[in-house]
């Protein structure tokens, strides 16, 4: 699988997550104008400024990525990354708690900012963008993958698909204020974690660097580069 395919798979899938999690915010921001044209053209800016922000995180972590692959510790990365993420998914599996909920004082900038910007009647494109950096863990997964793409360029794109990969649903949902039943939402949320194990699984594998094919190849850059 590629990157690209990978990265918006994540956000396919993520997106569900998101709509039980974020939903409510993108549900409050009213359109401005009467008539589906602006409805539609206001809810797909929502998405553009969600977008945006996760290409400019893409843009932060890959600068971070470059030095690293430069340093040549790549492979330590990619194992961490792998460790972090299965960690994470066995803790909603075997319903352990390894990482705390996100502290509420780095929230609060954000809906302050977010409650501002409804209060003033600001663009969409603005309100996306604010919800986009909103702390959320399908976009700390997002990032762990944009983090071993090896360049900036590549980490941009990354984050690009991945924000891709959450606008169907998304957009869907803020059209009809719900799309995705609650039950719906909780089957889906059962596979997500073993998705995540898988990827972290794979991470780990690659950065050991076992000269299995697609799987572990002999060189990271070698398998980055035919993941490309």
């Amino acid at each position: 699988m590629s990157t690209e395919r990978l990265a918006f798979m994540i956000g396919l899938l993520g997106s569900v997550h998101c709509i039980g999690m974020c939903g409510p915010l993108a549900f409050a921001v009213p359109s401005l104008k009467q008539g589906w044209a602006f409805l539609v053209l206001d809810k797909l800016l929502y998405q553009l400024g969600r977008i945006v922000s996760y290409c400019f995180l893409g843009l932060m972590i890959g600068l971070i990525g470059q030095q690293i692959w430069m340093a040549g510790l790549q492979q330590g990365v990619s194992i961490f990354s792998g460790v972090l993420i299965v960690m994470a998914a066995s803790s909603r599996l075997f319903k352990f708690q390894v990482f705390k909920n996100t502290p509420s004082f780095f929230l609060k900038p954000f809906h302050k900012a977010f409650n501002y910007a409804l209060k003033h009647k600001a663009n969409h494109l603005i309100i996306g963008i604010i919800n986009g950096f909103l702390p959320c863990g399908f976009v700390y997964l997002a990032m762990a993958g944009a983090l071993n793409t090896g360049n900036v360029s590549n980490s941009v794109t990354y984050m690009f698909w991945f924000g891709m990969g959450t606008l169907p649903l998304m957009f869907i949902a803020t059209l009809s204020m719900g799309f995705t039943g609650a039950l719906l939402r909780r089957r889906i949320n059962k596979v997500i974690p073993y998705f995540m194990l898988c990827l972290g699984i794979w991470f780990i594998f690659r950065g050991l660097e076992l000269n299995i094919p697609y799987l572990s190849p002999a060189g990271a850059e070698q398998g980055v580069a035919e993941c490309r």
